[in-house]
């Protein structure tokens, strides 16, 4: 099992109160969910940047609040876009026996077939939302697109019977598509219809 993750209770604070942990090297955090009131924490960046490095975005993460082990996922993280630093984090308290619904990354995997004969490609949704176990929760969701050619795309429909949880998204979710490539009207072409 990983390393417990410290936590620190804070008093909901004000703007100056928030500013002042983040200058410190602390992040501002929630934790809330299974048997939990919704409690304001802190946590250390670094020691939370160094979990994420090693765990993964979906890991869980074991955390001592009032000298209790809580496990806990990241619901939602908030960025400052200008520093690209953590702002705050949301943590979801879980019940390690029960599935819970966690987005994933897709990965796309290999070259398609489609972009080597000029295609564009195209990732319209990033991720895939799932019902899985807290133990079972994937880092990411490959995806091979190697046999991909121009005009086609793979939907949920297409990988959902080809994975070991269950995906929440509809069939006609779009993972990826190949699209032909524009039409540029030839240099010649113009030159000739310029000449008569």
């Amino acid at each position: 099992m990983s390393t417990v993750l410290s936590v620190n209770k804070r008093e909901a604070g004000h703007r100056s109160t928030l500013t002042q942990l983040r200058k410190g090297g602390a992040i501002p955090a929630v934790i809330y969910g299974y048997k939990l009131d919704s409690t304001p924490i802190s946590i250390s960046a670094k020691e939370f940047r160094q979990f994420v490095q090693k765990n993964g975005r979906n890991g869980v993460i074991p955390v001592e609040l009032d000298g209790e082990r809580v496990n806990v996922v990241v619901s939602e993280v908030q960025r400052c876009t200008l520093k690209d630093e953590v702002n705050h984090v949301d943590f979801l308290a879980i019940n390690m026996s029960e599935e819970l619904e966690v987005d994933v990354a897709v990965t796309l995997v290999g070259e398609s077939a489609g972009v080597g004969e000029g295609g564009i490609l195209m990732q319209p949704n990033l991720e895939v939302k799932i019902k899985v176990k807290p133990t079972d929760i994937p880092d990411t969701l490959e995806i091979d697109i190697t046999k991909l050619a121009i005009g086609e795309s793979i939907m949920v429909a297409d990988i959902r019977d080809h994975v070991d949880f269950e995906i929440v998204n509809e069939d006609d979710h779009i993972l990826v598509t190949i699209m032909a490539p524009t039409v540029s009207v030839d240099d010649t072409e113009v030159e000739e219809s310029v000449e008569s």
